[in-house]
């Protein structure tokens, strides 16, 4: 009992000094009742999105379950784990001024790249303005596609996105159509899900009165890296997290060339019995204002 009792100290005290580290190196950004909290020091991610002081990012402890990152794609050229240079390494802390955050990865040698982050905020339409980068280190020409991975845990919440053809695989997650929309009631099953699919530009997720909507570049047919598409999402087994993603066009660079890819981060709050057509007039309101 007594090294029982001395072990859960032990993960205790590691608990708290992991959260005293990550508030020693973060950095948050604000705009209006919303904050955006990036850690260079563990990955360059997103550990925490909050309006106020009501989270919307998974808060998970366990690896490869929380806050948001950014992967190369496909995901093929590296398997698994995630390349550790863009994931979970230090980033270099290029420029940090009053809501601007500029961060670049080590050079993944196995790759023959490396990975840069620019956080920044519109306050003209409440936008976290998230520009990933990607370099050809190497001496030989690479494709590849920009890819950004946020996790929501799995409490209750809707995802939404307009397809332009079908989800697939079929039958993997129960998608309702209609307003203009795929819609899908968060669930839990024994087994991982992932889909894909085409979609215009946008995908959100609705739980608790917030609405996050993340905007990106509409891809065309042919454009996703081979196997990929431009929105994914992923539920993990059981009821722990989901994965919102989305990626950029598959690029070919040559030695020394990069790519760029931004995404729009809108976290607004909206009433918790509104409807899904009240849903889509938030977002095609968040294009008509560009």
């Amino acid at each position: 009992m007594k090294k029982l009792i001395l072990t859960f100290a032990a993960i205790c005290f590691a608990v708290a000094l992991h959260a005293q580290d990550d508030q020693a190196t973060a950095v948050t950004l604000r705009v209006g009742d919303a904050a955006m909290t990036v850690d260079p020091a563990r990955g360059g991610k997103i550990l925490s999105l909050k309006h106020q002081e009501q989270e919307v990012l998974s808060q998970s402890r366990f690896p490869e379950s929380f806050g948001s990152t950014f992967w190369t794609s496909p995901q093929k050229e590296w398997n698994w784990p995630p390349v550790s240079e863009f994931d979970k390494q230090p980033y270099q802390v290029v420029q940090r001024a009053d809501n601007r955050l500029v961060i670049a990865s080590p050079v993944c040698e196995r790759l023959g790249m490396s990975v840069g982050k620019e956080f920044a905020t519109d306050a003209s339409d409440g936008a976290f303005v998230v520009t990933y980068s990607i370099k050809n280190e190497g001496a030989e020409p690479r494709s590849v596609a920009p890819w950004e991975i946020t996790r929501v845990a799995n409490s209750g919440g809707l995802i939404f996105f307009a397809p332009t053809d079908s989800i697939w695989p079929a039958g993997l997650m129960n998608f309702q159509f209609g307003d203009g929309a795929a819609w899908y009631t968060t669930d839990e099953a024994p087994r991982n899900r992932k889909v894909n699919a085409d979609g215009r530009g946008w995908l959100a997720y609705c739980a608790d009165g917030l609405l996050l909507v993340k905007k990106f570049q509409d891809l065309l047919s042919g454009q996703p890296a081979p196997g990929e598409a431009e929105v994914q999402v992923y539920v993990n087994r059981g009821k722990t997290y989901i994965e919102l993603e989305s990626q950029g066009a598959y690029t070919l660079l040559q030695p020394g060339e990069s790519l760029t890819w931004t995404v729009r981060w809108h976290l607004m709050p909206v009433d918790k019995n509104l409807s899904r057509s009240g849903l889509m007039q938030r977002v095609n309101g968040l294009f008509s204002e560009n």
